[in-house]
């Protein structure tokens, strides 16, 4: 009797576990499936980063946003001036399926202002301690239309030569200087290492006239940083004000996405969710 009521018992736990893992492989199907599904549903993000910098500067932003399920691509920016560094941007976006949300910083904020001007794909802009010209406006003329901006005094020209024997100048900050001009807030070794890796930025990209804005009609976000000495945050300001921009302010660095990496994806989340 006991050996016919212990084989029952086994036959029961063993048709109890079977249920159990039909309900859990459906289970994780059933997540895998919604988490396929979110993943398709969310924009990708395009990261155009600014003079003085590269892609790895938004290394913080991108896990925030990597963690949760947005797929990102951080752009090389050729910095080479606003129209022919859009077209480059714009082939990138062309490239990609699906919407796409474009931040900005600094220079950057130039490029993705007109390299969105007539891309149905992009549907936000943020801007990070960006510029937001107008047609016309060059980055330099709205540094200069109000006062706090001390970059010209850290600044080391470097002449270069085209193939065609004509000549041009590169901007680099002085690494002694960068810290204090460009990421004050920044860690001192990961702004040691921000100085030796930046990017210049060529002298006639920042003297160049914008001849688009997508803010003007595309909906826009804006991270104003108020302890910037590279874009003054009056410029920043008026610059928000006018695009009629959702506006952030956070008193930190020129390098606010690496400094305050969780409030920079924060805002690029707020835009994404906005285009749903």
């Amino acid at each position: 009797m006991f050996s016919i009521e212990n084989s029952r018992l086994r036959r029961f736990v063993a048709g109890a576990a079977a249920v159990i893992g039909a309900f859990a492989a459906v289970g994780t199907a059933n997540a895998a499936t919604q988490d396929s599904a979110d993943r398709a549903a969310k924009p990708t993000i395009v990261l155009e980063h600014g003079a003085f910098a590269d892609g790895s500067s938004w290394d913080g932003v991108i896990a925030k946003l990597r963690r949760d399920g947005y797929p990102v691509v951080a752009a090389a920016n050729p910095l080479r001036g606003p129209a022919s560094d859009a077209a480059a941007l714009r082939s990138l976006v062309g490239h990609i399926k699906g919407p796409v949300v474009l931040a900005g910083h600094s220079y950057g904020g130039s490029v993705i202002s007109e390299a969105a001007v007539g891309e149905p794909r992009v549907k936000a802009l943020v801007y990070v301690a960006a510029f937001l010209p107008a047609p016309g406006e060059s980055a330099l003329q709205l540094t200069n239309r109000f006062p706090g901006s001390t970059l010209s005094g850290t600044l080391d020209p470097v002449p270069y030569s085209f193939a065609d024997g004509s000549t041009g100048t590169d901007l680099y900050i002085q690494q002694d200087k960068f810290r204090a001009q460009f990421a004050a807030d920044v860690p001192t070794d990961r702004a040691a290492l921000a100085a030796v890796t930046q990017r210049p930025i060529a002298q006639a990209a920042l003297e160049e006239k914008a001849t688009a804005a997508a803010w003007q009609t595309v909906p826009s976000w804006d991270i104003v940083t108020t302890g910037d000495l590279n874009i003054p945050a009056a410029a920043q300001r008026f610059m928000a004000e006018r695009a009629h921009a959702h506006t952030t302010e956070v008193a930190a660095s020129h390098s606010v996405a690496m400094s305050h990496p969780d409030l920079v994806a924060d805002v690029i989340k707020k835009a994404a969710r906005a285009t749903h």
